[in-house]
């Protein structure tokens, strides 16, 4: 098999990956929107986030940590807030209906909020962010996972990675998103440099005796960004997501519990309808204005250029449309072997 990367079209990676988790038994509906979220952080350069999480989600269903058919109820549902029980959802289904509810509540009283109780890996925080830019609204998402990531003066994980995204309405460069962890650098980031053999940073993650590397086979704790301030975010994500909602991941995860060791999320999303405020017009020309005025700024040589948030994301989206996805030939075997075992037809329209 050729070294180089293979490049698959994205519609095609799309219907094999949603074909993967129909073969796995999640309704066709739930496993479009799981295969799209995964695509589009592909699409974007993100591949830590893309399909090469979707062996992990597939044995979360076989381990029963995953069900591919919840039943999602709200147990809170007030004008301005909703508390969506996702029973072990797969997190991008979760998350979708949670900013859907979320928007619902925002066009009707100026802002809505989602919690997710108990949810799987919600993949790029940005998807569910730019839906709420999309439709004009201002969004806001994050998640709060497991003990990952080293607590600040700690030599071990004390906090998850903790993501967190915003997203607002663009002119004619499209929606805005941040989309940032509290951690230096993200554990599929890790495992994509284990995968590769490459040499991580000094300074990106400890090995499992709390002891710094840059041996990616040993590196197993990212460390956080900022120090205390990286850490302490992701300690207030977990108490305004997790413990709002009684359904606490951290202290589980520390303290060895049975549920501290299942593949467990939860997430809060918020939309806010900028129309209630100001002309959404006028908002969008309010951004490009100074998005202009920033880049216009004396550019600093290193950088080479001024970059908004997403900028970097929306040209490779524009690349892998026009040239396909790479993908590795570890990861397409892996693949082709998920295929062959579910019977799934294989990928094909690879450039």
């Amino acid at each position: 098999m050729s070294a180089h990367p293979t490049r698959v079209a994205a519609d095609e990676l799309r219907r094999f990956t949603r074909d993967l988790f129909v073969a796995k038994g999640m309704p066709a509906a739930d496993a479009a929107t799981v295969a799209d979220v995964l695509v589009w952080a592909n699409l974007r350069g993100v591949d830590t986030h893309g399909v090469s999480r979707a062996p992990s989600y597939l044995g979360w269903i076989d381990r029963g940590d995953l069900n591919p058919r919840p039943s999602i109820r709200l147990t809170t549902d007030t004008p301005a807030a909703a508390v969506i029980e996702a029973d072990r959802a797969a997190g991008p289904v979760a998350m979708v209906r949670a900013m859907h509810e979320a928007a619902t509540r925002a066009r009707s009283i100026a802002i809505g909020m989602s919690f997710v109780r108990a949810t799987t890996h919600t993949g790029a925080l940005g998807y569910y962010a730019r839906l709420a830019a999309e439709q004009g609204l201002a969004g806001i998402a994050m998640s709060a996972s497991s003990a990952l990531m080293a607590y600040h003066g700690a030599r071990a994980a004390g906090v998850s990675t903790a993501p967190i995204a915003i997203g607002v309405p663009g002119g004619a460069s499209g929606a805005v998103v941040f989309d940032m962890s509290p951690g230096l650098v993200s554990m599929g980031r890790l495992a994509q440099a284990r995968r590769s053999g490459e040499t991580i940073p000094t300074g990106w993650a400890l090995d499992r005796g709390g002891n710094p590397t840059t041996d990616p086979a040993t590196a197993a704790i990212p460390l956080p960004l900022g120090g205390p301030k990286g850490s302490g975010l992701a300690l207030m994500v977990e108490l305004i997501t997790s413990l709002v909602v009684a359904n606490p991941l951290l202290a589980e995860s520390l303290e060895g519990t049975p549920q501290g060791k299942l593949q467990r999320m939860n997430g809060l999303v918020i939309a806010i309808d900028i129309a209630r405020f100001t002309s959404v017009e006028k908002f969008r020309g309010e951004v490009e204005r100074l998005i202009a005025d920033l880049k216009r700024l004396p550019v600093d040589a290193a950088a080479g250029e001024i970059l908004m948030p997403g900028e970097r994301g929306d040209r490779m989206n524009a690349k892998r449309v026009r040239e396909g996805i790479p993908l590795s030939a570890a990861m397409i075997a892996d693949l082709a072997a998920l295929a062959s075992q579910l019977g799934v037809t294989p990928l094909a329209q690879m450039f």
